[in-house]
């Protein structure tokens, strides 16, 4: 190629469905032509087997994020047009895909962003090699994270296991990089340029049904959700000011974080986040300037807080790779998990008789969303209450959740299951905990309507009603709804 041939540059999306603070893009469109694509990739969709000793089969994602990623994909596209170029759709492995688009438009180079799980870095390890065989160059980069892997104190390989020390060594040592704006975007190469092999074809965006194996769950938005969660880059910015700026609520986020019913007790800008619609160094400018103009305080601390949980959790399935996945996690604990079909489609299903775990669970399966602190409470009850494998709990939320990300979901349910990252024992009571965070029963009634005559306090202990009370208010046991599949004393502690 001579110095006066245009250059052609492909850059392949992955979860970065953004265009703003997106440094792949950036790259890309330093191009004289960039050629934008989305590989849909069939083994990210239907159903799949957990590997490993002890594998089991479940439906990796589910119709509420097949549809949030539609949308944002559809979201993408319509930036793209209006920025007089267009997004790609094509069917197949990227290790495929992008080799052969790659000599369709004679791109040089195939820009991308890494991600961190196995699986993940896999697909992105044989594309390289497959783009390097035809004679491409790939270019790699990191933008998953508040921390870039290059800012850390210590090298991703020899962080700590802990996240208090994780997060007093970046809070003391790291920056955050300031977000990058959006590029300009340069043409797509015309379908009658002669370096062109074959013509290009925008391709038609994927449906949920592509995406989701059988029979399709009813994904229509339930009235009671929290949050009406729309994919693409602008819902994601217009629920960053909307919670920060038109409603000011940042200002009380610790103390209204546990939340358990409503669009704001927490910002909920998870799904943007690990769809990639959001950059996390977007939220810190934005926090900054939210202190800058408004308040610094706790709360404001507190989002950072968790966006560095979030970053941990990214860092140490980069360091820990399949183990993070394993039966016994990070510790390797010899844990001889029990498995009932009945007890797991119970929890499931939110029929485990303990009201505070079935709401949360019905949330979930009714909305593809749940507060953090139902989430941790459904978890502890099936790994510590029922002793079910914590592994096939996480895997049902990788199915349900509107918000799942590999590392945070099976980073999280192995911390409260007692295999990841604290040595504390972490089963929770889940009486005491529905107590002190839903008083008033809303969240429980709100979900199991067939206990919405009682009063709250026996609202979350339905067991207790004698065979009188229960006539009173209608409610019985076993028919209404069920009794208690473990004996509720015997749960466990109640942390925070």
């Amino acid at each position: 190629m001579t110095e006066s041939e245009p250059t052609t540059a492909i850059v392949w999306f992955r979860r970065d469905l953004r265009l703003h603070d997106n440094r792949a893009l950036a790259a890309a469109a330093e191009a004289d032509r960039l050629v934008p694509v989305y590989c849909v990739d069939p083994r990210r969709c239907g159903s799949r087997s957990y590997g490993g000793s002890e594998p089991f089969a479940f439906q990796r994602l589910g119709a509420r994020r097949a549809r949030f990623r539609r949308e944002s994909l559809a979201a993408l596209r319509e930036r793209m047009r209006e920025a007089g170029t267009d997004l790609l759709i094509r069917r197949g492995r990227p290790e495929r895909v992008l080799p052969d688009l790659a000599a369709d438009v004679g791109a040089g180079t195939v820009t991308f962003h890494d991600l961190p799980a196995p699986e993940e870095r896999s697909v992105r390890a044989a594309t390289t090699a497959a783009l390097r065989d035809r004679g491409v160059t790939p270019r790699r980069f990191w933008g998953r994270t508040l921390h870039h892997p290059a800012d850390l104190p210590t090298p991703y390989t020899a962080i700590s296991d802990t996240y208090t020390d994780f997060r007093e060594a970046v809070e003391a040592e790291s920056r955050v990089r300031a977000p990058r704006p959006r590029p300009s975007l340069p043409p797509l190469p015309t379908d009658d340029d002669p370096t062109i092999s074959d013509p290009l074809s925008p391709g038609e965006l994927p449906s949920v049904a592509e995406f989701v194996e059988g029979e399709i769950e009813a994904s229509e938005r339930d009235d009671r959700a929290a949050l009406d969660f729309r994919g693409g880059e602008d819902a994601a910015l217009d629920r960053l000011s909307a919670y920060l700026w038109d409603g000011d609520r940042l200002r009380e986020y610790r103390e209204t974080r546990n939340g358990l019913v409503g669009a704001d007790y927490s910002s909920k800008l998870s799904p943007w986040l690990n769809e990639g619609c959001l950059s996390p160094r977007r939220v810190h400018a934005a926090v900054e300037a939210y202190e800058r103009e408004r308040v610094a305080n706790d709360s404001t601390y507190w989002l950072l807080f968790e966006l560095r949980w979030r970053d941990f959790f990214q860092f140490q399935v980069l360091k820990h790779g399949g183990q993070f996945f394993a039966p016994g996690g990070l510790r390797r604990r010899d844990v001889e998990w029990r498995w009932d079909e009945d007890d797991f489609e119970r929890w499931a299903a939110g029929e485990t008789g303990v009201p505070f775990v079935d709401a949360s669970m019905r949330e979930l399966n009714a909305t593809g969303y749940l507060s953090n602190r139902g989430r941790q409470n459904a978890a502890s009850f099936l790994a510590n209450d029922l002793r079910l494998d914590w592994r096939r709990g996480a895997a049902y939320f990788e199915t349900r959740l509107v918000d799942y990300d590999p590392a945070s979901n099976y980073g999280n349910w192995a911390y409260v299951a007692g295999v990841g990252n604290d040595s504390r024992e972490r089963a929770f009571d889940v009486v005491s905990q529905a107590k002190r965070y839903d008083p008033d029963a809303e969240f429980v009634t709100r979900w199991l309507p067939e206990l919405a005559s009682l009063p709250p306090e026996r609202a979350h202990e339905p067991w207790t009603l004698s065979p009188a009370e229960q006539a009173d208010f209608g409610v019985e046991l076993g028919v209404d709804y069920p009794p208690p599949m473990i004996d509720p004393e015997s749960s466990g502690d109640d942390p925070v």
